[in-house]
């Protein structure tokens, strides 16, 4: 008899932290030291008169994997909380992304109604090029610039996922 596959599964986890030198890189040893893979990392300081700054890190894994990588965390002495918000109920997540495309003709219409169908905004155009400003889920954000390949795509810069529990509760 066989063991079933635990299902891997993509996770949100917000990371309540002190904001000093040196907190991002033991979060980040932390993932690479056990070969845990960050497939989306965003930092900001949220509260200056507390010192706080929230990370926002999604990883994929078993649920096991991601139980290990929570409370891994939890035991960082800077770490104030750790909330896995794709378990803990509904929650927002966006990303930006800057996309520049370089074509002529036929392509150039084509990107400009491709990216009005996904709200993206022109920030920057000449006559060769453009560049799209799209916001929103990453999955959406990945279709976009799917879309931009065969269409003459030359560089995408990316922010990575932000997010936040939905409600009034902070995290």
């Amino acid at each position: 008899m066989t063991k079933p596959v635990e299902e891997i599964a993509r996770h949100t986890i917000a990371v309540l932290v002190d904001n000093e030198a040196g907190v991002l890189a033991r979060v980040i040893g932390l993932f690479s030291g056990r070969g845990y893979n960050i497939d989306s990392l965003t930092v900001a300081e949220v509260d200056p008169r507390e010192n706080l700054s929230r990370i926002t890190v999604v990883t994929s894994g078993t649920r096991m994997i991601v139980e290990q990588i929570k409370n891994q965390l939890r035991r960082l002495v800077p770490v104030h909380k750790v909330s896995d918000l794709t378990l803990e109920g509904p929650h927002v997540a966006r990303e930006l992304a800057l996309v520049k495309v370089a074509c002529t003709g036929d392509k150039r219409m084509e990107s400009v109604q491709i990216a009005g169908i996904f709200r993206a905004r022109t920030v920057d155009a000449t006559n060769e090029s453009f560049i799209f400003e799209v916001v929103g889920a990453t999955d959406k954000v990945d279709a976009f610039i799917k879309l931009m390949e065969p269409l003459g795509l030359v560089e995408v810069s990316r922010t990575g996922a932000v997010a936040i529990a939905r409600g009034g509760n902070p995290l």
